[in-house]
């Protein structure tokens, strides 16, 4: 059965409520100090966890400070640096490309603009909205391995392409929430939603969500979770997992 628009939008606006219940502080687990930082971390958390690169980037910006200085860094030396990120060829040339245009045409600092940065090397949309969502507060919904199956789970888009999910998200949910809405989903895709064997009976969005795709045997338990329960899912340490789709 298809969900009336009006029945969707409604719901969605309770998820998000839920949200930021359970998580009102998630946001960005990357380190920076500002946006063209944000953009070289995000770069670098491709197939990566954020730990890693959190682990990663202080050095890398210790040695160098600025894009001028990254996009002449001898090639060799940068993916040294970087390879525990894992594709570290790939991402160092994509580093210095985009760190080299954004020296030249932008004074060193990342783009505001979503078309703009997208227009860059190694730059996907999904690490466009991640800056100019967190860094620059323009609100952005950024579609990660995270948000694209929880969007799918809980039936707030049928759709595959992270693009056409993003587009789906930002008509359920008021733009000042977009962004705050993005990294709790992603904060809740972590702690409980995983992948494989979704915790479904201490989900504080149990009641708003069809369990789209979740075999009846992953649930481990189907009555409403108790508050303890709950409370003692979302004390649980973050689970160390990639969050890249660009």
């Amino acid at each position: 059965m298809i969900e009336a628009a009006r029945a969707q939008r409604v719901r969605a606006r309770r998820i998000a409520r839920g949200l930021a219940h359970a998580y009102p502080d998630a946001w960005c687990a990357l380190r920076h100090t500002n946006a063209w930082q944000l953009l070289v971390a995000t770069i670098l958390s491709a197939q990566c966890t954020d730990e890693r690169v959190n682990m990663v980037t202080p050095a890398l910006f210790r040695r160098y400070p600025t894009a001028a200085a990254l996009a002449a860094a001898p090639l060799p030396d940068l993916e040294a640096m970087i390879r525990s990120t894992g594709f570290f060829r790939q991402k160092a040339r994509s580093l210095r490309a985009v760190a080299a245009e954004i020296a030249s045409r932008f004074a060193g600092e990342a783009p505001r603009d979503l078309e703009v940065l997208t227009g860059l090397r190694g730059v996907g949309r999904k690490t466009a909205n991640v800056v100019i969502g967190t860094a620059y507060g323009i609100p952005a919904i950024m579609v990660d391995t995270h948000v694209r199956r929880l969007a799918r789970r809980l039936g707030l888009s049928r759709e595959n392409d992270p693009t056409k999910i993003e587009m789906d998200l930002q008509g359920l949910v008021p733009p000042a929430e977009w962004t705050r809405f993005s990294h709790r989903l992603i904060h809740h895709g972590r702690r409980i939603c995983n992948a494989r064997a979704p915790r479904c009976d201490v989900c504080p969005l149990q009641q708003w969500c069809p369990r789209i795709g979740v075999a009846e045997k992953r649930m481990t338990h189907r009555s409403k979770p108790t508050a303890s329960r709950r409370r003692a899912a979302l004390r649980a340490p973050r689970q160390k997992l990639p969050t890249l789709s660009k």
